[in-house]
């Protein structure tokens, strides 16, 4: 009980925090998620730990998750994760007798399904900004179809999400969550042999990825057609007509970067928040992934202003009065989430094209 309330607890922080940071926040399928039953939800991972953060947060089920191992490596933050219901999968880069300890995280996913309960896995076995669905991994299928051996009664559905960043680096950026339809899972496991009805699994999440975001096919002319789409500054969260200006090669032609009025706002906000700026500035030189910039970012926002602002409150109050104090608070508040609902946003610099491919 009580780690279900300190559960609940985050989540909803984690929310409030997420409606600061992104300027919109488009949520669909969500009617595909069942309240109840054994779950899977199998998700592209564009974007660092941004990606868990979202899908969980406004999913309405509790959620286990797997993330790569490294972050576990320090007791406390261990113990911190686990509390929220993460859990460690070891790679090849992590050590080849790392990967035994898999088999004691997939006997947990095992239990979880059985227990009716719902998992977040990202089935292309690391994150990536490219705009591609890469070929998945067989890791879930594993999980999927391992507890359905172990478990022969047990009913499992898969449900593809697909996450869309606008500008995954930048902030505010919008973002688009689309929960897709339904896979029986028992239903293949029983329909043919374990060889074919593994591919015939990723087969079918491969292509709802492909429709749930943006899905430049992976050849010589992605480049190009990202350069395109970035120049014509699509909105990238509107994931079925970007979808099809891919298909039918209808991209427009450039358009000028709009003019954002509310630059000068902006500074006023870093000059309101210099100490948690130059924080990030600190932390910044040394993140070595691109995709962990825009986690590096919120964190900071999330703990880092509001401890700030109420800092600089408490000194108002000391010397000014309480009424100064507040109103200086909810000034700052309000101002940041102003800016941030209000700003124009833009895709991503078309010259910014240096991706990671893996993790």
């Amino acid at each position: 009980m009580i780690q279900k309330i300190w559960y609940q607890s985050v989540k909803l922080f984690l929310k409030i925090g997420l409606h600061f940071y992104a300027q919109k926040i488009i949520i669909k399928g969500r009617k595909n998620i069942p309240k109840k039953g054994a779950v899977l939800f199998a998700v592209n991972h564009p974007n660092a730990l941004m990606d868990p953060l979202f899908v969980t947060t406004f999913n309405p089920r509790e959620n286990h998750f797997l993330v790569r191992a490294d972050v576990f490596k320090k007791p406390l933050i261990r113990k911190f994760l686990s509390s929220l219901n993460l859990m460690p999968i070891f790679r090849i880069r992590d050590g080849i007798k790392q990967l035994s300890n898999n088999d004691e995280v997939f006997e947990k996913c095992f239990e979880i399904l059985k227990k009716q309960q719902t998992l977040i896995i990202f089935p292309q076995g690391g994150h990536s900004r490219m705009r591609t669905i890469q070929p998945l991994s067989k890791g879930f299928t594993r999980i999927v179809f391992g507890a359905l051996e172990r478990f022969p009664e047990l009913e499992i559905l898969v449900i593809p999400v697909g996450i869309t960043y606008q500008n995954s680096s930048v902030y505010p950026s919008k973002v688009c969550i689309q929960f897709g339809e339904v896979i029986d899972a028992k239903a293949i496991y029983e329909s043919t042999i374990p060889a074919k009805a593994i591919l015939l699994l990723k087969e079918k999440v491969s292509t709802q990825l492909q429709k749930l975001t943006v899905h430049i096919p992976n050849d010589e002319h992605y480049t190009t057609t990202l350069i395109k789409l970035n120049n014509a500054n699509v909105d990238f969260t509107n994931v079925d007509l970007v979808n099809k200006m891919i298909a039918e090669n209808t991209i427009p032609n450039s358009k000028n970067t709009p003019i954002d009025y509310l630059k000068p706002l902006y500074y006023l906000i870093l000059l309101n928040s210099i100490f948690p700026y130059l924080i990030w500035k600190r932390f910044s030189k040394n993140i070595g992934e691109i995709e962990f910039i825009d986690t590096m970012k919120f964190s900071i926002n999330l703990i880092g202003f509001p401890i700030f602002y109420g800092l600089q409150a408490t000194i108002l109050i000391f010397f000014l009065g309480t009424k100064v104090g507040l109103m200086y608070f909810f000034a700052s508040i309000f101002i940041v989430l102003f800016y941030t609902k209000s700003t124009q946003i833009s895709a991503e610099n078309s010259q910014n094209l240096k991706v990671s491919k893996e993790t």
